[in-house]
C-alpha cells in the first residue's frame, strides 16, 4: 500500500512540476548584431541565413530569422531544415523574408516561443547557420543561460559571417 501511495506522489509531482517552472523576465530581450562580410568572389550569391533557438532537450523553441530568395532553397539551410523547416510550413510562411546582401544587421528577440508564450529560464543553444551558393557553409552553436541575469557574448568571424554580437537584457 505504501509504494502504491508513493507511486501516486511521484504522479502528482511530475504534473505539477511544469506550472513551478520560472519563466525569463517578462522584459527580457535577445539583441543579435549579425554581420554578413563582403566576399570577393565572381559568383557571390547572398546567403541563406536561418537563426534559431533550441532548449535542453534539442527542441526548436523559436525560430527568430529565416532570409531566403524562394522557397525551393529552404533545405540548402539543412540543419534547420530538418530540425524546424519541412515540419511546420505555417511557421515557414510566418518567419521567411528575403536573403541580405552583405551588410550588417540587428535583430532582436521577445523571449517568446513559437506558439507566443514567455520561454522557462533554462540552458538554450542559439543556433545561426548561413550558407551560399557557390560558396560556403557555416552553423554556429553558442550555448544560452537564460535566466533574471543579463550578459554579452561575441562569437567570432567564419567564413561567411563576420563579428556577432548578443546582449541578453532583462531590465
Amino acid at each position: 500500500m505504501k509504494i502504491k501511495n508513493i507511486s501516486y506522489l511521484l504522479f502528482a509531482l511530475c504534473i505539477a512540476l511544469p506550472s513551478w517552472a520560472k519563466t525569463i523576465p517578462d522584459n527580457a530581450t535577445l539583441d543579435v548584431h549579425l554581420e554578413l562580410p563582403v566576399i570577393e568572389t565572381t559568383s557571390y550569391a547572398r546567403p541563406y541565413v536561418a537563426v534559431w533557438l533550441e532548449n535542453e532537450q534539442k527542441k526548436s523553441v523559436r525560430t527568430l530569422q529565416l532570409w531566403v530568395g524562394k522557397d525551393d532553397w529552404l533545405k540548402d539551410l539543412r540543419s534547420w531544415w530538418r530540425k524546424v523547416g519541412r515540419n511546420d510550413r505555417q511557421l515557414v510562411d510566418a518567419v521567411t523574408s528575403a536573403s541580405r546582401p552583405a551588410g550588417k544587421y540587428r535583430f532582436t528577440w521577445d523571449g517568446l516561443n513559437d506558439q507566443g508564450e514567455r520561454i522557462e529560464q533554462g540552458e538554450y543553444t542559439l543556433y545561426i547557420e548561413v550558407v551560399r551558393e557557390h560558396g560556403g557553409r557555416n552553423i554556429l552553436r553558442q550555448k544560452l543561460q537564460l535566466f533574471e541575469n543579463g550578459f554579452s557574448k561575441q562569437l567570432k568571424p567564419t567564413q561567411e559571417t563576420g563579428l556577432i554580437t548578443l546582449k541578453y537584457r532583462t531590465k
